[in-house]
């Protein structure tokens, strides 16, 4: 319950994104308080101010970090957004310490007539790095789709990618994918057949498989939502019914491959095209 709210489902809106602004807006002011301070005649009030201003901004980064490390723990493990995300928290938790330290030096000296060099160059140098955190937190936004649409979906999204080679497939050419009681109602494995990447999804008592990602963008469908046979994408919203690949609602305008699946002994089973099966023969 307390990780859904952090990660902002219950209001169906990511959480992260709207605190942030809170530490950044007080960061920003405290460095134009302190250029103001340069150019008043008499600018201790700039700099009591500033320094004020700074740890407000603390207070709610720490506040903001919470929901930020609940969505960095939600990348899948194998994400290349996850070491973007490391650089991102490390860079923001720096941030955070030059901040404390800044208000450490300015501590003694709030009467100042205006802001000494070593606590202005150290606000300098938190705000360059704040920068370059905000570039990042955009690239995993908008590069990868990191927590796009996840808010929607009420089950967690699958941790890691696994790995399944179609020399394992039976004379039908099913091949062995997981237990059943690894997939629960409502929840996706994302696994790689030899190079291709599929969903297998566990919605409305049905089994079921198909391409991971969208026709439309690319989102990735293991971290899609279900409704009545069909699955969402969580990035654009495209669905699809699960059973045939089909376009239900765009934007996407071409259909998903959809796999066919087998449940034998607890076990599931996906079907894999036989050219596949051929080519990996072949190489072997």
């Amino acid at each position: 319950m307390l990780k859904a709210l952090l990660q902002g489902k219950p209001i169906r809106h990511p959480l992260h994104p709207a605190p942030i602004h809170f530490p950044i807006g007080p960061f920003v002011l405290s460095l134009l308080l302190d250029l103001g301070s340069f150019l008043a005649g008499d600018g201790g009030w700039l700099v009591r101010a500033s320094f004020y201003s700074i740890a407000f901004g603390v207070i709610t980064a720490l506040l903001a970090a919470v929901p930020g490390f609940v969505d960095y723990f939600a990348i899948r493990a194998d994400h290349p957004a996850k070491k973007i995300g490391t650089y991102h928290m490390l860079l923001n938790l720096a941030v955070v310490i030059l901040y404390l330290v800044n208000l450490g030096v300015r501590y003694g000296q709030l009467d100042a007539a205006h802001v000494p060099t070593v606590p202005f160059l150290l606000s300098l140098g938190s705000m360059g790095l704040l920068t370059v955190s905000g570039y990042l937190g955009g690239m995993m936004v908008y590069d990868d789709g990191i927590a796009v649409g996840r808010h929607r979906r009420h089950t967690e999204t699958p941790a890691d990618t696994l790995h399944v080679s179609s020399a394992l497939a039976g004379a039908d050419g099913f091949v062995p994918i997981a237990e059943v009681a690894r997939l629960p109602e409502q929840h996706t494995l994302r696994v790689v057949v030899d190079g291709t990447v599929m969903v297998v999804a566990h919605a409305d008592g049905q089994f079921y498989a198909f391409q991971e990602f969208c026709t439309h963008r690319y989102g990735p469908l293991s971290e899609g939502c279900f409704s009545t046979g069909q699955v969402q994408c969580p990035w654009h919203r495209s669905c699809f019914d699960m059973r045939t690949g089909k376009v239900t609602h765009g934007p996407a305008q071409v259909d998903l491959k959809a796999y066919e699946v087998s449940v034998r002994d607890g076990m599931i089973y996906v079907r894999v095209p036989a050219e596949r099966i051929a080519r990996h023969a072949e190489s072997a």
